[in-house]
């Protein structure tokens, strides 16, 4: 250990250059992996004592010592302060100083190269779980908005078209099986990230007889790695977090697009209270979504973050690379954001109210009835491509007239098609266009009700 707090230097004469010292060292970011990293240490030295490398007098030492590293992290302010390289070689560095040369003991049989991808992979395990947990609150905060206005009608929108009504709570719906899909990608990603590479030393594996699927299962692995030279190279498992972070992402950012849009005076669908709203310096009347664009806006951080990995790690050869010390921050940021933002959407969701009133009024105008009129002549027995054609010519005629579909008379209609009879007004309700969408998946009151059900079952609520 050098007085620098490198883990290396023993073939180098000169000091390195100050500004590339800076460029290179990490541990103003990695320094967060701390904790896991000392958990990957005690189980390590455990292993070596299995291993006959140390003796349980030792082992005994080290464990302490680590310990003793990580009660002085949570009560000593200034625990941290320190010219480092990385984390790695702080922990060793202050474990030297405090138990002497038996701490110098601790690294045999690893590299750091097997180490930080360790670590890293029990902080971001870690991670993953309090992400899963985040996501659930979200999924509650659409459970509760669909609740809170259960018989709420709104227009569904094709091209930002209106184009046919949807219950108030299926919107929600939509969003919580987006969600859904996240948490599953996350659990996916899981799997993958708990694979221990610690045993795979620098690139060629260790040469001491560590048993390390018992360290594995110390650190709460389901595997580990099956070649060492992929092991300390991989960094699948941060690019595949990055892009399920980044699909995430683009769930909650199209779902702040909604509700901007749903909450401008324009459509003025929804009203956010003051919890999640701010004003304008200058013009007193505003009232803005700033909650909402920043959750669209941080989007694009994430999808940077994940492209950059690709990029990364596209073109390196086996096995490790100083390039892969890259991958840390946009991990972190990842986390970071993500986090706020499902903690944000959520608070946004428990902070909004629908105006039923006016998405009743928009969806009952603008011909949103137009597919129940040529679903009732197909069931008259005209072919749907024909029923098509002269629904679009009563439309027109209904634009003429100023007048809504069933505000038409019927000899109107029926001079255009001539099945229509007197019972069109019926499958023409806003009730009949809601409840024939019952098929699985459909927006019939009856449906919805049944899907929200199911949403709670899910979330074990």
């Amino acid at each position: 250990m050098t007085k620098s707090g490198q883990l290396w230097g023993g073939r180098f004469t000169e000091k390195p250059d100050e500004t590339f010292a800076d460029f290179n060292n990490s541990f103003r970011f990695d320094q967060r992996l701390f904790a896991a990293d000392v958990r990957g240490c005690v189980a390590h030295t455990n292993g070596l004592l299995h291993a006959g490398v140390i003796s349980a007098d030792e082992n005994i030492a080290i464990v302490d010592g680590l310990k003793h590293l990580s009660e002085a992290a949570s009560t000593d302010a200034d625990f941290f302060e320190s010219d480092a390289e990385d984390v790695h070689a702080f922990i060793e560095s202050k474990l030297v100083a405090l138990i002497g040369d038996t701490g110098k003991r601790l690294h045999t049989g690893r590299s750091r190269n097997d180490q930080v991808a360790t670590a890293f992979r029990i902080w971001l395990r870690d991670e993953i779980a309090a992400i899963q947990q985040l996501v659930q609150a979200a999924q509650r905060g659409l459970l509760a908005a669909a609740e809170r206005h259960k018989d709420a009608v709104l227009p569904g929108y094709t091209h930002l078209q209106r184009a046919q009504p949807v219950m108030w709570a299926h919107w929600c719906l939509a969003y919580f099986e987006m969600l859904k899909r996240d948490a599953d990608r996350f659990n996916d990603v899981a799997k993958r990230v708990n694979v221990m590479p610690l045993g795979s030393a620098a690139l060629a594996g260790t040469s001491f007889p560590i048993d390390r699927e018992a360290v594995a299962k110390e650190l709460g692995f389901t595997s580990v790695s099956a070649n060492s030279l992929d092991a300390v190279s991989d960094r699948d498992f941060a690019i595949e977090f990055a892009g399920a972070c980044s699909l995430l992402m683009v769930h909650l950012s199209r779902m702040a697009e909604d509700l901007i849009l749903y909450c401008s005076t324009e459509f003025g669908f929804v009203t956010l209270s003051d919890a999640v709203s701010t004003g304008s310096s200058l013009m007193p009347q505003k009232k803005n979504p700033d909650a909402l664009e920043l959750l669209r806006g941080k989007a694009g951080r994430v999808f940077g973050h994940h492209a950059g990995l690709l990029a990364t790690m596209k073109g390196l050869p086996l096995a490790y690379n100083k390039d892969m010390q890259e991958d840390k921050e946009a991990v972190f940021d990842c986390v970071d954001t993500v986090s706020i933002c499902l903690k944000v959407a959520a608070i946004v969701l428990d902070n909004l109210s629908v105006n039923e009133e006016r998405t009743l009024t928009a969806a009952t105008k603008g011909y949103l009835n137009a597919t129940e009129l040529a679903d009732y002549l197909v069931k008259k027995g005209v072919p749907f491509r024909t029923a098509h054609d002269a629904v679009g010519r009563i439309v027109l005629h209904g634009i003429d007239q100023g007048k809504e579909l069933n505000e038409l008379p019927l000899d109107e209609m029926k001079a255009i098609a001539s099945d229509i009879e007197a019972d069109v007004f019926d499958a023409l309700s806003l009730e009949q266009t809601l409840s024939s969408k019952s098929a699985i998946g459909g927006t019939s009151r009856a449906n919805v009700l049944d899907a929200v059900e199911a949403a709670k079952k899910y979330l074990g609520s």
